[in-house]
């Protein structure tokens, strides 16, 4: 049978990454019609699991665990575990593993990102990470002992930890090399006030602070303070973990991800990429994003599965569906929740809603007068009503909407 009379039934996707995109792109595929063979390769040997609860209930022993709630059975997936994919032959469509080569008819990258690791911190006894599990049930008994603890970098990871840390109890100190918490996702003068949340909740926070070394009890900064530090919690960033794809021909972005097009197809015939590890055109914000938050790894996986069947059935030669969501993320740190929706980067006016020193507040950001992306805290109606202003491009009455008790949707020009 030629490749061209192939049916639906007979292909195989296979997709790498275990994590939300991954597990998500096999259901999606079964929800939408997909009758083929799927294949989910985990690089890890645990069940798939969900990776928020990690820096919370898992990690204060509150949950043992996060496992997604999925049959794979049920759905007729094959669910590998434990196996690492090491390269990609696009020619072959074949995948490279330990335990041999893995064909495929569809590919799906969805490998997500790894954490940015410090520079000189390998091998120094008491350096942890927060992305895997093993990373949390390492760091459990941390917390437990009630451990003086720095964590390097103020970013989301960073508070977050920071807040299980006070909460069981341990000595905080975290130390930035900005000026200002969250400095690579939001303005100066928003994040500014955000400091003083780490001080209310009894954690010590240092800007400007660069670390020089990290050593067995201590990290030394720049200038000469050392801090003493039972353990050390690293937390700068994350990058797409795209490195297994070198001498592939897959096309990457300077910032590591694949750059997939707007219907999350790459430059390879027949694999897409979703999720952290992956870039997409933003029609809306009319630039490419790189979303490492989970919502994306939620949403992404349906316009995959429309994709795949689409081409299966053949309807259209561009079949599918596009993707260009509005981004959301969320964080719960020091006792506040904090949502954002949207991309503020070429904003050009921004409406305070509410004053940062109270307990709940929000931020507009507007292009035009319209509504591109909204942050607030402790403001949940703010931001589901945001949300849904943004997604269709309304303009709206800065005046009005700078009033905390006027709905926002009520402030719609």
């Amino acid at each position: 049978m030629s490749e061209s009379e192939q049916t639906a039934p007979s292909r195989r996707v296979v997709i790498v990454g275990a994590g939300m995109a991954g597990v998500q792109t096999a259901v999606a595929l079964r929800e939408q019609g997909f009758t083929g063979a799927i294949g989910l390769i985990g690089a890890e040997p645990h069940q798939p699991y969900d990776r928020p609860p990690l820096s919370k209930a898992v990690l204060l022993g509150k949950s043992e665990h996060s496992a997604f709630d999925v049959d794979f059975d049920a759905l007729s997936v094959d669910l590998r575990l434990g196996l690492e994919v090491s390269g990609l032959r696009p020619g072959e469509h074949e995948l490279d593993t330990p335990a041999g080569p893995v064909p495929y008819d569809v590919l799906v990258i969805a490998t997500g990102a790894e954490p940015v690791t410090l520079p000189g911190t390998e091998g120094v006894p008491g350096v942890h990470l927060l992305r895997t599990l093993d990373d949390a049930e390492r760091l459990r008994p941390v917390l437990e002992r009630r451990h003086h603890i720095v964590v390097v970098g103020a970013g989301w990871i960073g508070a977050e930890f920071a807040t299980a840390a006070r909460e069981a109890g341990c000595e905080v100190t975290v130390v930035e090399a900005a000026d200002r918490p969250l400095p690579g996702a939001l303005p100066a003068e928003i994040a500014a006030p955000m400091a003083r949340w780490y001080a209310e909740a009894g954690a010590e926070l240092l800007t400007g602070a660069r670390v020089a070394a990290v050593e067995p009890g201590a990290v030394v900064l720049e200038g000469g303070p050392r801090l003493p530090a039972d353990a050390v919690v690293v937390g700068i960033g994350a990058r797409p973990a795209t490195g297994w794809l070198a001498g592939s021909g897959i096309e990457l972005g300077a910032d590591g991800s694949v750059t997939a097009d707007e219907r999350l197809r790459t430059s390879l015939p027949d694999v897409y990429a979703v999720g952290d590890c992956a870039s997409f055109p933003s029609g809306r914000y009319g630039r490419r994003l790189l979303v490492h938050h989970w919502d994306n790894a939620l949403q992404g996986p349906r316009t995959v599965a429309a994709n795949v069947v689409g081409a299966d059935t053949g309807e259209g030669s561009e079949p599918g569906e596009i993707y260009d969501p509005v981004p959301y993320f969320w964080s719960e740190q020091f006792g506040r929740f904090v949502q954002y929706a949207g991309h503020h980067g070429a904003a050009d006016v921004l409406v305070r809603r509410g004053d940062p020193d109270d307990a709940s507040w929000s931020v507009l950001w507007l292009r035009d007068g319209a509504l591109v992306a909204v942050l607030t805290v402790g403001r949940p109606r703010d931001l589901a009503q945001g949300r849904r202003l943004i997604e269709v491009g309304a303009r709206i009455d800065a005046e009005r909407a700078a009033d905390p008790a006027v709905p926002l949707k009520a402030a719609v020009l």
